[in-house]
């Protein structure tokens, strides 16, 4: 199928390949500005419109989410921090009420959906992967803090992609060709079951099971497989967590923005200095409720932890999209990274795709 790996080192693009096929129904080819739908390679392009946030000065990592959004304080939340929220530690991987597209476009509706969600334990005492819910709340936030009260997409195109000349998107533009966009491949179920093997078997169980934490993480709103995130029902949607469409070219290029010294966003040390700032675990460790393996998340992105090591030391952060996407930040190289693709592989994370040109680019370095 198709692909494409960028990378940036003290600022420069210092790699750009894109190549395959863009739509396997006519072999159409990937070109220079095909863009492609991320999965949750979006968690970290979202975290970043949060550190910016954080940067202007308009929330607190430490500060409780109700000092900027009161309604969230029902069911037991009222003492979740928003560090606690981004780092997947409030109990909210999953949401009761139904999701559907035009509940994602009514962004007043959905703040009531998701404020009114009870935690599934005490939150703060142990983390699970909130993998569709966390772009909401963060979407939330934004709306709430801004002065201009824009969400969170429009906030990411006005003070991410619009300076930096980046072609990422939440909610793709009306204008933009179908003959830009790379068509995530249909995979059969029988084609997919078989390959399940590489994932942790215990979240592999919980997926089969409806009543299982893992299996209602993934299971709102309705699809019939990741691939119906592609449709364009949900293309022109903001779904911050999981629907981002970009290039790997210009996804390198937002991390860039968030190592070095270059600063082009206006982001102060302060903010950069959490970002790279290694989590403690929560009380109950770093075992995840959803994924059921252990993982370090914080302020919205994935940290290097046990078999899973990316960058040059617990200081990088980014995050691993649904099947073999992947971006980060190594701020001891200066170094950023982005793939993606649009076969889906089934892997947690390193898939074997990636992990091949990531570990080319720090050979080369």
């Amino acid at each position: 199928m198709g692909a494409a790996c960028a990378a940036y080192v003290g600022g420069e693009k210092v790699v750009d390949l894109w190549g395959g096929v863009r739509d396997a129904r006519d072999g159409s080819p990937w070109q220079e500005d095909t863009v492609v739908v991320v999965y949750s390679t979006s968690k970290g392009l979202s975290a970043m419109t949060v550190a910016l946030a954080h940067a202007r000065g308009w929330l607190d990592y430490d500060e409780l989410v109700t000092a900027y959004w009161p309604e969230f304080g029902q069911g037991g939340k009222e003492k979740v921090t928003v560090r606690q929220l981004l780092g997947h530690e409030a109990g909210l991987p999953v949401v009761d009420e139904p999701i559907d597209p035009e509940l994602l476009a009514d962004f007043d509706r959905l703040a009531a959906a998701i404020a009114r969600q009870r935690p599934l334990w005490e939150p703060g005492t142990r983390h699970g992967y909130h993998g569709v819910s966390l772009g909401w709340y963060e979407g939330e936030l934004i709306r709430r803090v801004d002065p201009s009260h824009r969400t969170l997409g429009r906030f990411f195109a006005e003070e991410l992609a619009g300076p930096l000349g980046l072609d990422v998107h939440f909610g793709l533009p009306e204008d933009v060709p179908r003959e830009r966009i790379a068509r995530i491949e249909r995979v059969p179920r029988w084609r997919a079951l078989p390959q399940l093997h590489h994932l942790p078997p215990r979240m592999v169980t919980g997926m089969l099971n409806p009543r299982s934490v893992t299996f209602r993480t993934f299971a709102n709103p309705r699809l019939r497989n990741f691939a119906d995130l592609d449709r364009s029902e949900y293309r022109h949607l903001e779904f911050p967590a999981g629907g981002a469409l970009g290039t790997a070219r210009d996804i390198a290029c937002a991390y860039s923005a968030f190592t070095g010294s270059r600063f082009p966003l206006g982001l102060t040390t302060d903010t950069l200095e959490e970002l790279v700032r290694f989590p403690l675990p929560p009380p109950r460790g770093w075992f995840d409720e959803v994924l059921k393996v252990e993982t370090a998340f914080s302020l919205g992105f994935a940290r290097p932890l046990g078999p899973f090591r990316f960058g040059s030391s617990q200081r990088a952060f980014g995050h691993p999209g649904a099947g073999g996407s992947f971006a980060f930040a190594d701020p001891d190289r200066d170094v950023s990274f982005a793939y993606v693709m649009n076969r889906l592989g089934f892997y947690l994370n390193d898939d074997p795709r990636e992990k091949a040109l990531r570990d080319a680019v720090y050979r080369a370095l």
